[in-house]
């Protein structure tokens, strides 16, 4: 053993010992004692930097930590390598994204290796590897055949950065969740999963999900955003030409129906599918089409922006009312959106802030129905909508009434006379799975001019990506100008067909993998039913909260989905989640504390630091850094109060493995051969296991768990196994220093390994079992108390623990420390607080 820490000669050598012995190969064949622990598998970029490190360092903890308590733990690692990043790449370098992908995947795979993170690789998979792709499009087919998949013509988000469009999931604020670009509206032909359909199975299986975070859970049930309202008819008026109209009715959903006898016009949305033939015909179809062209592009969240102008036309047709016989306006407004409710709203601008801001501007009649119960409302000195509970005024025979009972009683009488009714509405919208971009998994259907559309059958998958494409964007699927990969026969009835262009989201591709995972290489079938049904859902789910909405919520669809076509027999896969915080990094640029990025030039780089410290340091450190489901600050000095530990450690056993050898046969002392400073020692040894057990099966506390072992260590070294210690001595040295390397071990495995070993224990600290805590050595015979002389410390002593406070009084007022502070002075008063503190009053 050298005197220094050679980190990078045991790092390599034990890293090559994990791998050799498959110490985390998992035989599948039995789930007894099972544990299936998952990390996010990532995108492969160029490189990892020491923020993507967190996930798989706290994943790694984890699995060593259940191996050691004795679970036969999963874990593998794949990688999700679709997506725009490898094609955009292309575009500017030339180099192909399969090329460049398998490129950075290799980059990735040495730095987990490096880490000391340890994967069954045997289960590798990656998703652009048609051995993988093959299933997503089967999985696509049976989603056809169930009717959860369709084409149909709608209103996208169109990127024109990424010229693709973009599932509502993928917008933020108005902007690509990607590249940051204004989003757009256009109106395509794309392919939809009818993920509605199981919008409330996906609220209310989260009462079922007790291991996942309550700031998922509401931002998936504020996502999916279930609402219970009205849905009204209101009759079209016959038009004076005496053109049939395309509906009768328009209805509308709303929440307020309390407010209907104030409803002074009704609008309906630029790309209302109807619209066009609503007003064909009248002279204000050519102001009705020019507008509804305009508003349509505008960008959704510009259109609702409450600071917005909002803007519309007169469709030149009008409504009734079906409570009052009303005849009101149809107006066209940009405030209106299709994929809301019905794409038309009934306007009440008295309780609607902007319906009011329209009516402001379009000098519309505004009517009061609700009432303020506790200052009558007056329009003359109204400044905006009263959108508050009060009563119903001014709405026939409902007046009066509270109107929430009013929304009770009115929908009810439009469902006794026939124009509407109770309707439950959810904003989640189907997922928009179509990409114009190559790099994703082909959509496997094929279009004939005599067959219509026609699934490609499923011997013949994969339908693979060809190579000779141009990849520059255009706004239509790079494989469209691939003669080769479009003209194919019709599998249907033999004539020349077209295949479909576009690609498949890939988050398509991460909604399943980790059933992949138990079958990786069946050639047979996308998923073995039998052994999913064994391991499944995972027992641990680990990955950053920016997935609650997007990944999380289309893994859960397709895990109700599968289930129900019966290729499963669980309906959601992932029973634990822990979401960790970001690791961020003030920027060269400019200061300020950023996610790591290269744009923001505050990008660590792990394989520096792991030549410089070793892996055991950046790991520990890493989750040392801060509570690991909070954000927290990369401190390049940081990560020397790390080293010093194991360095530390390292000289420690060093010093003292010869004299702990000659004691490793020896048992453990009785606690009543022990001195008091070792049975001290004994204890903490033992709170220390017990603290650190708690935080590794709670909330990984791994913060914190660090932190124990660092005060262990410190009560340690207070102690001298030196040639004059006794035997006793020695032993309860050894248990606590192994102690140490066994919490240790999760955390920091190679310098575990290593030290294990040099104390004369076998290699393989995997298979050591997790220390256990003996609750008689946690019995405190002494405690220190601190002695306050009219509040202010004076000093420190020590006294059996538990003695009731006269005992207490007794003995400290005859401590020399006390006689030489109250000397001379009446004692008024002895405070004290149990096992802690005497305050003496004089």
């Amino acid at each position: 053993m050298q005197q220094h820490y050679p980190f990078s000669e045991i790092e390599a050598r034990w890293q090559r010992y994990w791998e050799t012995e498959g110490l985390f190969h998992t035989d599948t064949d039995t789930a007894e004692n099972k544990y299936y622990c998952l990390m996010m598998f990532p995108y492969p970029s160029a490189a990892l930097h020491v923020g993507h490190g967190r996930n798989y360092i706290i994943g790694d903890a984890v699995a060593r930590y259940k191996k050691m308590r004795g679970y036969n733990v999963l874990t593998p690692m794949g990688w999700d390598a679709f997506g725009l990043p490898a094609e955009n790449a292309a575009i500017k370098t030339g180099i192909h994204p399969r090329a460049s992908t398998l490129r950075s995947i290799a980059t990735m795979k040495r730095q987990l290796r490096a880490w000391g993170a340890c994967y069954d690789w045997d289960r590798e998979v990656a998703s652009c590897h048609p051995g993988y792709y093959r299933w997503t499009q089967w999985l696509f087919l049976k989603l056809y055949e169930n009717g959860l998949a369709y084409k149909a013509a709608a209103p996208v988000n169109w990127c024109s950065s990424c010229h693709t469009v973009l599932a509502n999931e993928q917008v933020v604020d108005g902007r690509c969740e990607r590249c940051e670009a204004t989003v757009e509206a256009k109106r395509m032909e794309q392919w939809f999963f009818r993920i509605t359909a199981y919008a409330q199975r996906l609220i209310d299986d989260l009462e079922r999900l007790d291991g996942w975070p309550e700031r998922v859970k509401t931002m998936q049930r504020n996502w999916i955003g279930r609402s219970e309202g009205t849905v009204l008819e209101f009759e079209l008026t016959p038009r004076d030409d005496g053109r049939p109209d395309p509906l009768a009715s328009v209805k509308c959903y709303t929440t307020r129906v309390d407010t209907i006898y104030g409803c002074t016009y009704m609008a309906m949305a630029p790309e209302h599918p109807a619209l066009a033939d609503l007003v064909r015909g009248l002279p204000t179809e050519a102001a009705v089409q020019e507008y509804s062209r305009r508003a349509a592009q505008r960008a959704t969240h510009e259109r609702i922006a409450d600071e917005q102008q909002k803007t519309g036309v007169f469709s030149g047709r009008y409504v009734i009312n079906p409570y009052n016989g009303e005849r009101i306006p149809l107006w066209i407004a940009d405030y209106v959106l299709m994929d809301y409710g019905t794409g038309a709203v009934m306007a009440v601008p008295a309780h609607d802030t902007r319906d009011w801001a329209f009516a402001q501007h379009y000098d519309l009649p505004i009517r009061i129905s609700i009432q303020n119960p506790e200052q009558s409302l007056d329009l003359a000195t109204m400044t905006d909508a009263y959108t508050d509970d009060g009563i119903t005024a001014d709405s026939g025979q409902f007046s009066g009434l509270p109107n929430r009972e009013a929304i009770t009683r009115m929908t009810d009488f439009a469902k006794e006379h026939g124009f509407g009714g109770p309707m439950v509405h959810y904003r989640l919208r189907d997922w928009l799975i179509s990409r114009q971009r190559y790099w994703g998994a082909p959509i496997p259907i094929v279009y004939c001019d005599a067959c219509g559309t026609v699934p490609v059958p499923e011997n013949t998958l994969p339908v693979q990506l060809p190579d000779d494409v141009e990849f520059r964007p255009t706004g239509e699927s790079p494989l469209a100008s691939s003669p080769a990969f479009m003209q194919t026969p019709c599998p249907a009835c033999g004539k020349p067909a077209r295949r479909e262009s576009d690609t498949m989201d890939t988050f398509v591709d991460s909604s399943w993998y980790f059933l992949r995972y138990l079958s990786p290489r069946d050639e047979q079938r996308a998923v073995d039913s039998e052994t999913c049904n064994r391991w499944l859902p995972v027992d641990q789910y680990i990955g950053g909260i920016e997935h609650a909405i997007l990944h999380l919520l289309y893994a859960r669809f397709f895990t109700k989905a599968l289930h129900d076509i019966g290729l499963i027999g669980f309906g959601e896969p992932f029973a634990q989640l822990f979401t960790q915080g970001m690791i961020c990094k003030r920027s060269e640029k400019d200061g300020q504390l950023y996610k790591m990025s290269k744009s923001k030039g505050n990008v660590v780089s792990p394989d520096s630091l792991i030549a410089e410290y070793g892996a055991d340091t950046v790991r520990l450190y890493t989750l040392f850094i801060g509570p690991p489901e909070r954000d927290a600050e990369w401190n390049d000095q940081g990560i020397e109060g790390a080293s010093r530990f194991l360095r530390r450690l390292w000289r420690r056993v060093y010093e003292m493995r010869d004299g702990l050898r000659a004691v490793t046969d020896l048992p453990l002392p009785a606690l009543g051969e022990c001195t008091p400073a070792e049975r001290e020692l004994r204890r903490k040894t033992h709170a220390t296991i017990q603290h650190v057990t708690q935080s590794m099966d709670g909330a990984f506390h791994f913060n914190v768990a660090v932190a124990q072992i660092m005060e262990l260590m410190n009560v340690l070294d207070t102690h001298d196994p030196g040639p004059s210690a006794t035997d006793i001595t020695r032993r309860v040295v050894r248990e606590a220093l192994e102690t140490i390397i066994l919490l240790l071990s999760p955390f920091a495995p190679h310098i575990a390994e290593e030290l294990w070993i040099q104390l004369g224990k076998p290699p393989g600290i995997l298979n050591a079992s997790w220390p256990e805590v003996d609750p008689a050595a946690l019995i405190v015979d002494e405690t220190e108390m601190v002695i306050q002389i009219n509040g202010k410390t004076r000093g420190r002593g020590r006294l059996a623990a538990g003695l009731d406070d006269d005992a207490v009084r007794q003995a400290v007022l005859e401590w020399d420390i006390v006689k030489k502070h109250t000397a001379g002075k009446p004692v008024r008063r002895v405070i004290v607080v149990p096992d802690k503190l005497v305050n003496i009053v004089c």
